[in-house]
């Protein structure tokens, strides 16, 4: 095909997708439909026949088995305590640091992100306690709010993470290399948001109420002690994930049984929460499975295209250095997250990105990390942010004050992946002890 022609192609498949979306279709079906143009236009294979073909290889997949896993895990948990639990326990800790029991929402949603997959329902979890309590003490709403926003984006950071598994499958990587190249980067991430928020307390001591009352370390001790089971779990799916002595599947199979004793353990283990916990999973999986279904198709029918081979080729002309191709793929990917949700940025994108990212001479997991933050960012980036959404309906308060209160922690992702792009080997170094080359 003609470099003219390919251009006009390119063209009008992004019209279509464009058109495809703005009217309010499914992504999904949108995805699909702009694969049936491409194919339409760029060869004579039967349609049906490669779009059964693309559909069940990217559906009979043994990886793809722990997305539904670890997405019960959540649902499991969330319906449990410890939200409560969290805050009792980590609150006596973090009373001498700047900042006092906002902390909490850092810590908390980092605990909760390892048990869980999804940033909604870890903003959720440790928020529905979380912000009362504070609101309760008089700590600042801003702080309150843009910290638990922030904060809730490690759900998809820290592994197990939803969107990981999603990328890993799109990319054909490892899953259990992209969960601990994640690790990492997600203590940076809570490192940066908790020295945010001690500057922020010293610059303004006044916005900062005293300290509780001092409490004797074995009751602190007490207070903690029904965080061990939760933490036991964490210790126990890492170890196993770092050691190989369980795959991604298998170390998920283990999180659902481990949730559900956890329920179990704090009473609130009852048919209701189980049926809840089991149809809310199958709801979500369906809908990221079919999303996948649709841009395996696409994936296909733009390689009849040639456009991702050129652009990779186009990539190699214009001698690009990995860190300059980060920082416009950054800029794309801050764009994406104003319009679409995180997992729709990945299969979108990928087809295209791709080849290029392997043309530049990045690794596929360090990228896989890389996106993972941007998708971060997508949670608290108007006007489709899900984290935005959850606190406006948890605090009563409007989308742009959500918005504001949480623009600081968006500063910071950016500022991580500055850091990841710098210092790769913070992404890398847990994949490479695991998998020694």
């Amino acid at each position: 095909m003609a470099n003219l022609g390919m251009i006009e192609l390119s063209f009008i498949l992004l019209g279509v997708m464009i058109l495809l979306l703005g009217s309010g279709i499914w992504i999904a079906v949108s995805l699909g439909l702009v694969g049936f143009v491409a194919m339409a236009l760029t060869t004579s294979l039967p349609l049906g026949a490669v779009l059964a073909t693309t559909t069940w290889s990217a559906s009979a997949s043994w990886t793809l088995a722990a997305l539904p896993l670890f997405i019960w895990m959540g649902e499991i948990l969330f319906r449990t305590k410890l939200s409560e639990e969290m805050f009792r326990g980590l609150s006596p800790w973090v009373q001498w640091l700047p900042g006092r029991l906002t902390h909490v929402n850092v810590i908390g949603c980092g605990i909760f992100a390892a048990v869980s997959g999804s940033s909604a329902a870890t903003c959720a979890t440790i928020g529905k306690i979380a912000l009362p309590e504070l609101d309760k003490r008089g700590y600042d709403k801003g702080l309150s709010l843009g910290s638990l926003a922030g904060s809730g984006t490690l759900g998809l950071l820290i592994p197990p993470s939803i969107p990981m598994v999603v990328y890993a499958v799109t990319a054909n990587v490892s899953v259990l290399q992209v969960f601990l190249g994640g690790f990492l980067p997600g203590v940076l991430v809570m490192v940066l948001y908790s020295g945010y928020i001690i500057i922020w307390s010293l610059l303004n001591p006044s916005k900062i109420p005293p300290r509780d009352p001092p409490m004797p370390f074995r009751q602190k001790l007490r207070e903690s002690s029904k965080l061990v089971p939760c933490l036991l779990l964490i210790f126990a799916v890492f170890l196993s994930l770092v050691l190989g002595f369980a795959t991604a599947t298998e170390c998920a199979a283990w999180g659902v049984t481990g949730a559900l004793l956890l329920a179990w353990w704090s009473g609130t283990l009852t048919r209701k929460n189980f049926l809840e916990s089991i149809m809310s999973a199958t709801r979500l999986t369906c809908m990221i499975m079919l999303i996948l279904a649709g841009a395996a198709y696409t994936t296909a029918a733009m390689a009849y295209t040639g456009i991702p081979a050129a652009l990779a080729t186009w990539v190699q002309g214009q001698q690009l250095t990995p860190g300059m191709l980060a920082l416009y793929l950054s800029v794309m990917y801050i764009i994406l997250g104003c319009l679409i949700d995180g997992i729709s940025m990945i299969v979108l994108t990928a087809v295209i990105v791709l080849p290029m990212v392997k043309q530049a001479g990045l690794d596929l997991v360090w990228f896989g990390v890389y996106l993972i933050i941007h998708v971060e960012m997508a949670q608290i980036t108007p006007p489709v942010g899900f984290n935005l959404f959850v606190l406006q309906n948890m605090s009563g308060r409007d989308t742009f004050t959500v918005a504001r209160a949480a623009f600081p922690f968006f500063v910071l992702l950016l500022a991580s992946v500055f850091i990841i792009t710098e210092y790769p080997e913070i992404v890398m170094f847990l994949p490479k002890l695991a998998f020694p080359d």
